[in-house]
Parts: structure tokens; C-alpha cells; sequence
């Protein structure tokens, strides 16, 4: 195994549900647990079990990036804390070789009474460094974590994502040999997931090797060349990302957005069962040129009565950045009460969208709350000269001044051509 950093052979968790476990996977399951059963008058009898992870196998070279996709509760998480020893797998087992560092909830190892300067010695302790090395790292901690100025509060009173910024800062100090990484950058500003892509960048060429979860198909596929596609707790792929992620976008079209919980465990009150997006003439496609319409024709089945609803069709770019939204309410059109199978039509004006690829939503809000959100079609956008890396978002002509301040002409910057 000399150039082998994990390798997982049929690793599976099993977990009980509606009853106690006979074993525990913590200190504090187990207190938990006991703390329960002195308040309950008779054990439960409804006990199912449920795999969050079954038969995984693989094995990883040192020095690789691997990114671990699927959609919610397809055991991503659970594989980590796996690997990362944070649970005992149920079955199978795993050979970790080098340091391993894990960052995989926000604030994990943080104590909310102590300041960021105390914490940081908390968590560098946890995470299996010693006092003196902590202590020789701690200013280029600090300074990576850009939050110097509240290093003395407590952290009580930080935001999620000063929370992030420091715990991934002593996180990557650590110098670690295998970094795991668990959707923690998704709290960060953009310039500090950057930050932290190109600091994982840097580990990578020092040979350390990568697991990185992550709903964010962008930076999956800017850091990872490789990824594990888990579904239902299994391994359906492992290969090269662009294969993978055409997988994953198949899967993932009308899945549940993963931002969004029912209130009900009987699901959402709406669904919406088709989306296709249409040319001006009516054809569906996945590519647009620049500057063109779009149609946006959904099919949707709603359980139950909804009274004047909120239909909002959105769309993000494929690094999560939502550009823009269409609403039924905004643009006041009354839908009175829908109920069973229906259908909607929204056609967008000329879309200024650069080159990239984007995704659509499609979310229903009833009297102010949102009962239902879904992830739509993917389409990209096409443009030699317009890419989101220089242009950002949208463009659209300016009205440019030529000349001097006291003789000057006004001109009109003509729209580029998508063609």
C-alpha cells in the first residue's frame, strides 16, 4: 500500500431508528441514551433499521482530490465520519495512512464560553496537535481566518461564517496528510471559499491527499478530478468527475433542493413532476446563445388545495450564485386556487446571462412560507468572448462619453450578437 492514503474495503453504517441502539458510537450517545430511558415507562418495540452507508470499497492514492457526490441522504457525511473515526462502522473496514485532518461540521471542537484565541489551542489539541506547535503556527492562523479583530471574543458570538474561517484555518494548519472536507465552505463569502480552494490547491502539490463533500457541482469540478457518487448508501460510481457529474445532473433534475425541508414527512404540497426549457420556436435545448429567450414550461401535481400561490423560478450559476428569480406575485399574475395536475408557462425576456452553466429552480410559497423548492433543468449559456470569469453575472451595452469634457459624443455601445 506504499502509495495508498485510504483504502475502504465493504465499509457500511447501520443505524437504529424509533428505538435505542444496543451500542453506541459516543460517550454522548450513551449518556444521552441512559438519560432517556430513565424517563421513558417501557422500551419502544418500533425499531426499523436504516444503512446510511453500505458495501463502500475504494481505494485512494496519496496526493489525489476526490470529491464525494450524491444528493441529501445519500451517506456522504456518513462515509466521512467514518473515515474520519468520528463513528464505528456497523461492518467492513478502512486503513488510514498519514495525519488526517477533518473538517466536517461548523464549530466542531469549538467551546461557545471561550474566545477564538482560546478555541484555536482547543481545536489544534483536538485535532492532535501539541501546545508548542499550535502556539509556532497560531499568527498564520489567524491571518488565513481574516478575523483578527474578534480573535479575543467568544466565540458565542460569532457568525456561521467566522465560525468556518477559523476552524478551517487550524483545520489546514495542521498540515495535514488526508484533509476531509464536509460542505463547511458553503457558509463562506465566495473570496473565502477561494481562498480555501487555493490553499487546498497548495496541500495538493505538497502531495496530501483530499475527500471534499460538496451540493456545489462547480467546486467539485474545479478541484477534484476524480469523485464517488453514492446513492442510497452505495457506491454507483467512481471515475472521472465530468462522467460522474453527468450522472449526477440526471439524478438531481426535480430532486429537492437541498436547502429545503417539508414540513411534513408526507413530503411537499406541490410537486413538480416535468420542466422543460424551450427555444422561440418551441424546441427544447440545453444550449442558449446569448442574449436569447428562453421558455420555461413546468408540470406540477399538488396534493391538497393551494390559494393564491407564489410560483418562483429561479436561476443560479454553477457555483451556487443565484443570478435572478421570476415570480407569479411580482409580476402579478393571479393563479387563484390550483389543485391536482397543472401546467405553467413563464418565457423570459432576452437573457444577458454570460457564457457558464446554470441551473433552475422552481419554488412555491403559500401566504408568505415556502412549502415547496426543487432543483429544475440545467442549460448553459454560449459566448466566445462573454465568460462569467471576466464579466461576472450579466452584461448588457453601456452608453459610453467619447472626448474631451468640453467637446464630447455620446456613444451607444451596440448589444453583441450571441451568434
Amino acid at each position: 500500500m506504499g502509495d495508498i492514503a485510504i483504502k475502504a474495503k465493504g465499509l457500511g453504517k447501520k443505524y437504529k431508528i424509533g428505538a435505542s441502539a444496543a451500542r453506541h458510537d459516543s460517550v454522548r450517545d450513551m449518556l444521552a441514551s441512559t438519560a432517556k430511558n430513565l424517563f421513558q415507562r417501557k422500551p419502544s418495540s418500533n425499531t426499523s433499521e436504516f444503512w446510511a452507508l453500505r458495501n463502500a470499497s475504494f481505494e485512494i492514492r496519496r496526493g489525489e482530490n476526490v470529491g464525494i457526490i450524491g444528493l441529501n441522504g445519500a451517506g456522504k457525511s456518513t462515509l466521512l465520519k467514518v473515515l474520519s473515526q468520528i463513528v464505528t462502522p456497523t461492518e467492513g473496514s478502512a486503513i488510514i495512512q498519514g495525519r488526517l485532518g477533518a473538517l466536517l461540521e461548523v464549530g466542531t471542537g469549538f467551546h461557545q464560553e471561550l474566545t477564538g484565541r482560546e478555541n484555536v489551542f482547543l481545536y489544534g489539541s483536538i485535532l492532535g496537535m501539541s501546545k508548542d506547535e499550535v502556539a509556532e503556527k497560531y499568527d498564520r492562523i489567524v491571518e488565513f481566518s481574516e478575523i483578527e479583530a474578534f480573535i479575543d471574543t467568544p466565540v458565542k458570538r460569532y457568525s456561521s461564517g467566522m465560525y468556518v474561517r477559523l476552524a478551517f484555518a487550524v483545520a489546514a494548519h495542521l498540515d495535514p496528510d488526508i484533509l476531509l472536507l464536509d460542505e463547511v465552505l458553503a457558509v463562506g463569502d465566495f473570496s473565502f471559499q477561494k481562498k480555501c480552494m487555493d490553499f487546498a490547491r497548495s496541500l495538493e502539490r505538497q502531495g496530501s491527499t483530499i475527500l471534499f463533500v460538496s451540493h456545489n457541482m462547480f467546486s467539485i469540478k474545479t478541484m477534484c478530478p476524480r469523485v464517488i457518487y453514492l446513492k442510497k448508501g452505495q457506491v454507483v460510481f467512481d471515475g472521472a468527475t465530468d462522467e460522474g457529474l453527468k450522472m449526477y445532473e440526471a439524478d438531481s433534475r426535480l430532486a429537492q433542493a437541498p436547502w429545503f425541508h417539508p414540513e411534513s414527512s408526507d413530503g411537499p404540497a406541490i410537486t413538480v413532476t416535468e420542466i422543460e426549457l424551450l427555444d422561440q420556436k418551441g424546441v427544447e435545448r440545453t444550449v442558449f446563445n446569448y442574449g436569447e429567450q428562453m421558455t420555461i414550461r413546468i408540470r406540477y401535481t399538488a396534493s391538497r388545495p393551494i390559494d393564491n400561490p407564489d410560483i418562483r423560478i429561479g436561476i443560479n450559476r454553477s457555483d451556487d450564485l443565484h443570478c435572478c428569480s421570476f415570480s407569479t406575485h411580482s409580476d402579478a399574475i393571479p393563479l387563484g386556487t390550483i389543485n391536482g395536475e397543472g401546467m405553467l408557462e413563464m418565457t423570459t425576456p432576452a437573457l444577458p446571462l454570460v457564457s457558464d452553466q446554470y441551473t433552475t429552480t422552481v419554488a412555491v410559497r403559500e401566504r408568505g412560507h415556502q412549502i415547496s423548492s426543487q432543483l429544475g433543468a440545467i442549460f448553459h449559456i454560449r459566448h466566445e468572448e462573454l465568460q462569467s470569469s471576466a464579466f461576472g453575472v450579466f452584461h448588457q451595452a453601456g452608453h459610453w462619453r467619447v472626448g474631451t469634457e468640453a467637446d464630447s459624443t455620446i456613444v451607444a455601445g451596440s448589444q453583441i450578437s450571441g451568434d
